[in-house]
């Protein structure tokens, strides 16, 4: 489904937040497709032929409450859970049994819902452990500059004890650890949770732009609509493991209320 955006970077109404340009994720084949996924844990699928794709360069939300297999999908992206049925190609590859470490070393990252970080490590050796695996010097201080850069205060707080810092910083350096590994494709889950708004539109806003100045393609999991619809291009709403709804950014921010949704 394409997107309904003008040709022109606007900023969404009342966000301060710079609209995605219409080339996003244009002209070319999506960087991952999903098609009939089933998921779940042991016996128990609790995720139902669910099918999505994201292009470089575009935000696609992923909205639905507690329960509506948001996570299970996303873990099952990345090969931590094995699917019991379906198919996931990511860049051109067919990765439906392949496992999350494969999977990570393709470009794939993802950042749990709950605070991830390495509470007695400091913010730069949390961040450095993010490109662990990258045997180039040179590219690992560029990444850490661009996380700098997005995150300041990750600078200014450099050899601070990560498990000391706030919740909304946390989550800025299990960001950067992410970013550190220069992914692909970044998989969010609930960035929003239990965060203040103004830090929540930080980061929002560092997601957006690596988006658009990176080509990094999201998968951003969401119950919080109004913080999604900042940002995303596309959005498909989950509910009891299935896809119900795929609409554009503009379409969803159009409806008067979301309740018959959730």
């Amino acid at each position: 489904m394409g997107r309904d955006v003008d040709a022109g970077s606007t900023p969404a109404e009342g966000t301060g937040v710079v609209a995605a340009p219409a080339t996003n994720g244009d002209g070319a084949a999506p960087l991952l497709v999903v098609e009939q996924l089933q998921a779940g844990y042991g016996r128990k699928q609790v995720v139902f032929d669910v099918d999505l794709h994201v292009h470089a360069g575009e935000i696609l939300g992923v909205l639905g409450h507690n329960g509506s297999g948001k996570s299970t999908t996303i873990r099952a992206i990345l090969g931590i859970n094995r699917p019991f049925g379906g198919r996931i190609v990511f860049d051109g590859r067919d990765v439906t049994n392949a496992g999350a470490r494969q999977n990570v070393r393709a470009g794939m990252a993802m950042i749990p819902s709950e605070r991830f970080v390495f509470a007695d490590m400091t913010v730069t050796d949390n961040l450095l452990l993010g490109a662990a695996n990258d045997p180039d010097g040179d590219r690992r201080a560029r990444r850490l500059e661009l996380v700098h850069e997005l995150f300041p205060i990750l600078r200014d707080r450099a050899g601070q004890l990560a498990g000391t810092m706030s919740g909304g910083q946390q989550r800025m350096v299990s960001l950067g650890m992410a970013l550190m590994a220069s992914p692909r494709l970044l998989m969010l889950d609930e960035p929003s949770l239990g965060l203040a708004p103004a830090v929540v539109q930080q980061i929002f806003a560092a997601v957006r732009e690596l988006a658009d100045r990176e080509g990094l393609a999201v998968l951003l999991l969401e119950q919080n609509v109004g913080q999604a619809l900042r940002i995303v291009d596309r959005c498909i709403v989950m509910r009891s493991g299935r896809v119900i709804l795929e609409e554009t950014r503009d379409q969803m921010a159009a409806r008067e209320s979301y309740w018959d949704l959730f």
